[in-house]
């Protein structure tokens, strides 16, 4: 890991709910991301109600990269910033485990095509905002874009060139 990065410890709480079809038991999504974890086990029951179970989730760290802060940026311009939680299908009594916590989209993006996972996309706590925000800040470079060119061809070369392999072979 680069020695500039740096990690923001969050906790995560998650929601058990009946299913309203006769496909599924029940649904789970993630209703909160915490900019303090509390001192208690992962997936530990919080409250239960009307059908209802909110777990600690558990902990994870958001790691910001110099490399990646344009996407940051990015992020911190939308209109809601955004914070997405990536819980994985597990051997676990909840049938999950908190696998990634990021502030980058194209991050999320990447555990959105994995198929199984559960993504979730929430408001990005005040804290863990102002903590990017004075990352970008600190690290961001403006970088240009620049389109490649593609070589001309020369049509004199192609026309020289003797025919392929197994062309001729008949």
């Amino acid at each position: 890991m680069n020695p500039k990065s740096l990690r923001i410890l969050v906790g995560v709480l998650a929601e058990r709910r009946p299913a309203v079809t006769k496909w599924a038991e029940e649904v789970w999504r993630v209703v909160g991301v915490l900019e303090e974890a509390p001192p208690v086990e992962p997936w530990t029951l919080l409250r239960e109600e009307a059908g209802r179970a909110l777990f600690f989730a558990g902990s994870a760290e958001v790691e910001l990269h110099p490399t990646d802060t344009a996407n940051y940026k990015h992020n911190l311009e939308a209109a809601q910033p955004l914070v997405w939680v990536v819980l994985r299908q597990a051997e676990t009594p909840a049938g999950f485990r908190l696998q990634t916590v990021t502030v980058d989209p194209g991050e999320a993006h990447l555990h959105a095509d994995a198929g199984n996972d559960l993504l979730e996309a929430l408001p990005m706590p005040p804290g863990l905002r102002a903590a990017t925000a004075a990352f970008v800040a600190e690290h961001h470079v403006e970088r240009s874009f620049h389109k490649r060119q593609r070589d001309k061809a020369d049509p004199q070369l192609l026309a020289r060139r003797g025919p392929r392999r197994g062309e001729d072979e008949e």
